[in-house]
């Protein structure tokens, strides 16, 4: 009787080559199968850009604040001088409405329109405001000073005025130059730097 040759069961591979992995024999990278799934990686966090120092804008004090809301005009040399001659006429003549031509009164009201001159007149014409402002101190008197009648009775009121209230005069005119020497000041401060500044 012949007897029939059994075969080794065949477990998928030749001879003569060694056998796969075990992830090659499940399907894996190896046999050209589906690659098992990976997990994403998770992205980092993307931070937010920090603002700089400079971009946020820090709270002022409040005097400060306040003065930025105030008006600043810029006026010229000619302007200023309307502006302080009208005001000290319109001053001059509500003293002599309310306060019967009062000239201490007169004298008082005179600074502060010497400030702000000296303050809204423009960097150009800051000359200018210690010169129009013992003008309209005159002009305004004009209402407020005694009188006889006549236009000589007038005009000799207005010199004993001047005479009379010379320390309000020169008070307003001393507070207008110091205002305008120091802006003056200021400016060259300003300018010397910005030359010393390299320009990139």
């Amino acid at each position: 009787m012949e007897q029939h040759r059994t075969r080794p069961p065949y477990n998928g591979t030749r001879r003569g080559t060694p056998p796969l992995p075990p992830q090659a024999a499940r399907g894996g990278t190896a046999g050209g199968g589906a690659r098992p799934a990976q997990r994403p990686t998770p992205r980092p966090a993307q931070k937010r850009p920090s603002l700089r120092p400079s971009a946020v804008r820090q709270p002022g004090p409040p005097l400060v604040d306040t003065g930025r809301r105030l008006p600043n005009p810029r006026l010229t040399g000619l302007g200023g001088g309307l502006f302080c001659g009208a005001v000290m006429f319109v001053l001059g003549c509500l003293d002599d409405l309310l306060f019967g031509g009062s000239l201490t009164v007169y004298g008082v009201l005179f600074l502060p329109v010497c400030v702000l001159t000296a303050v809204w007149v423009r960097k150009g014409d800051l000359v200018t405001a210690p010169v129009v402002v013992p003008i309209a101190f005159a002009v305004g008197l004009i209402p407020v000073a005694d009188s006889d009648g006549g236009v000589l009775g007038r005009l000799m009121g207005l010199v004993t005025a001047l005479a009379t209230q010379a320390g309000w005069l020169y008070g307003g005119t001393l507070i207008a130059g110091v205002i305008v020497t120091a802006r003056k000041v200021v400016l060259m401060r300003r300018q010397v730097a910005r030359r010393r500044t390299p320009t990139r």
